[in-house]
């Protein structure tokens, strides 16, 4: 992929970042993500499209808002950051395709659940169970595999349910929320069965090592609510770009 097309998805995907944080801000809120328009959380002024450019909007304000001076969370261009860098990267690895386009908006997904998580430690079904029927559809596209992606979300479905009933019957408590088992099934259509097995898998690996110190720090042992979806959604991208690697280590292929 040429230069240019790389710098035309990462302004893309800065677009889309700004999108995203609407999302990230009011989803969990339950407010409209198309009126009003973008404002200033803290006085409640409307931002001036020049004050909406991604990233560039932010620097031109110096972090704070033109009308009240309050400051604006440095997570806003972050995210627009991420998002463009992530467009940009999965663009130039992928080509244009209906790969392409699968994968676009599987990221432009894994975003907000990640900081919706981490944030309020809920996963919108309006994201997870969006994006798994998304996920199906998109699999009947050209390069796409719509059994698989079927299966993909069953099995992630049933292994999360069939070890969340497991736990709760033995410790009495809950051990992972719904939205955590919407996610991984919605990971499924997206990389079908393989990715979502190589997904739980790596997931484990990081809840573990994230895990364990917030639970050392936290003083409450299995208690302690860790929010599970961010590392669903690493693990996620993992799989999809070294999951074949992985297989092939497995297989001996």
């Amino acid at each position: 992929m040429s230069p240019g097309l790389v710098a035309f998805f990462f302004a893309v995907g800065a677009c889309i970042g700004s999108f995203l944080n609407v999302i990230i801000h009011r989803l969990p809120r339950d407010e409209s993500i198309v009126r009003p328009g973008s404002r200033c959380p803290s006085c409640g002024r409307a931002i001036r499209p020049w004050e909406n450019i991604p990233v560039l909007g932010f620097l031109l304000l110096r972090g704070k808002c033109a009308g009240c001076g309050a400051s604006i969370s440095w997570r806003y261009p972050g995210v627009e950051l991420l998002t463009a860098v992530g467009f940009a990267w999965i663009a130039r690895g992928n080509g244009i395709g209906f790969p392409l386009l699968r994968d676009l908006v599987f990221f432009s997904l894994l975003v907000p659940i990640v900081f919706i998580d981490i944030d309020h430690r809920i996963i919108p079904h309006e994201l997870s169970l969006g994006g798994l029927a998304a996920g199906l559809l998109l699999s009947f596209l050209p390069g796409g595999d719509w059994k698989a992606s079927l299966l993909g979300g069953a099995l992630g479905w049933g292994i999360l349910f069939g070890t969340a009933w497991t736990f709760e019957k033995l410790r009495g408590m809950e051990g992972l929320g719904g939205g955590d088992i919407h996610l991984i099934a919605m990971i499924g259509a997206f990389l079908g069965w393989r990715g979502a097995l190589i997904t739980i898998f790596f997931a484990s690996i990081l809840g573990v090592i994230g895990g364990v110190p917030a639970m050392v720090r936290g003083g409450k042992g299995l208690k302690t609510a860790i929010p599970f979806g961010p590392y669903l959604c690493a693990a996620a991208l993992a799989a999809r770009y070294l999951g074949e690697a992985f297989w092939g280590l497995i297989l001996g292929t």
